[in-house]
């Protein structure tokens, strides 16, 4: 069973920042990408943060210069440095893994992590 597993996250003043860090785990074939999408409170509305997949990273026009996302030294492992947060980042980040695994990609989703920005 693979999992991603989130951490980081909480409460931060606008300005201050916050790193994100997501592992997938479980038997893993091939990793075809792993990325950040974020649910924005009240609205349950969701979009993509970031997203590395082999050498090629995307992000949101809204994060971009503000931002990073990194694959880390430990193994299927992407960090998301945050910097420069606004209130308007508040949102639930979630990471999304998909798998290759030899016969068609699966998306293997995280529970999320909080992310609140006061202003």
């Amino acid at each position: 069973q693979v999992q991603s597993v989130e951490s980081g996250g909480g409460l931060v003043q606008a300005g201050g920042s916050l790193r994100l860090s997501c592992t997938a785990t479980g038997r893993i074939y091939e990793i075809y990408s792993m990325g950040w999408y974020r649910t924005f409170p009240g609205t349950g509305r969701r979009e993509v943060v970031a997203s590395i997949r082999g050498g090629s990273i995307n992000y949101a026009d809204s994060v971009k210069g503000r931002f990073t996302i990194s694959k880390a030294d430990a193994k299927n492992t992407v960090d998301l440095q945050m910097n420069s947060l606004k209130p308007e980042d508040t949102a639930l980040y979630l990471c999304l893994t998909k798998v290759n695994n030899q016969v068609t990609i699966v998306d293997y989703w995280g529970k999320g992590t909080m992310v609140t920005v006061a202003s």
